[in-house]
């Protein structure tokens, strides 16, 4: 009795591995960026309130390394999350506490002539996106919203110490602001980071004051 073999069985089995990207898990970047904001706040808020004295030249490190950078990292890392919202508002607000810094730097050590309205009409087109985002951040949560809110009362009693000069709007209505910012921004960083790694609620950060409806079908 003669057993066939067709060509199909003589074919070696062919084996192949398939080698997929997996999405790598990116953790909450928001304490982070909130941190650095806080801390920025709260240096240059309590020297506009003219509790330090002298040159305002060691506010740089703490505007460039917490204020810019720890909110780059948060902003980019939001990106990949996803969430438009985060990384908008952390890369902005980076890339003007950059230009904070920057500015700092040319008006302490520049010893060349400047003028200041560029930085005050700046400011001007800044507090346009802020106020944009301080709307949606209705959608977020309350503690967003109040930071956004402190950060919007800045800019505003910025523009006219900028512009008008310290002699006729001084620069305490900021600092006062600022140290408001600070302290609502710490809030916030310590809320998401509690709540997340306890996996329920520790500090509550309120829901959102504004849940616009979707179109039907979507």
């Amino acid at each position: 009795m003669k057993i066939g073999i067709t060509m199909a069985e003589k074919e070696p089995v062919k084996s192949e591995t398939v080698v997929k990207d997996l999405p790598m898990p990116v953790a909450e970047p928001a304490p982070l960026g909130l941190v650095g904001l806080g801390v920025a706040a709260i240096v240059l808020g309590l020297t506009d309130l003219g509790l330090f004295n002298g040159s305002k030249s060691l506010m740089v490190p703490w505007t460039v390394f917490l204020g810019a950078t720890a909110q780059l990292i948060a902003g980019i890392m939001d990106f990949k999350r996803k969430n438009i919202f985060g990384a908008t508002a952390f890369t902005a607000y980076a890339l003007l506490w950059y230009t904070v810094s920057l500015t700092l730097i040319v008006v302490i050590w520049g010893g060349v002539g400047f003028d200041m309205a560029h930085y005050g009409y700046g400011l001007i087109g800044f507090l346009v996106f802020s106020i944009f985002m301080t709307f949606a951040s209705l959608m977020t949560n309350k503690a967003l919203v109040a930071i956004m809110l402190g950060i919007d009362v800045a800019i505003v009693t910025l523009v006219p110490n900028v512009l008008l000069g310290p002699a006729v709007f001084p620069a305490w209505p900021c600092g006062v602001a600022l140290i408001y910012t600070s302290a609502a921004s710490f809030y916030g960083a310590a809320g998401v980071l509690l709540n997340t790694m306890a996996g329920k609620t520790i500090l509550p950060l309120g829901k959102a004051i504004w849940a616009p409806s979707k179109p039907r079908g979507k």
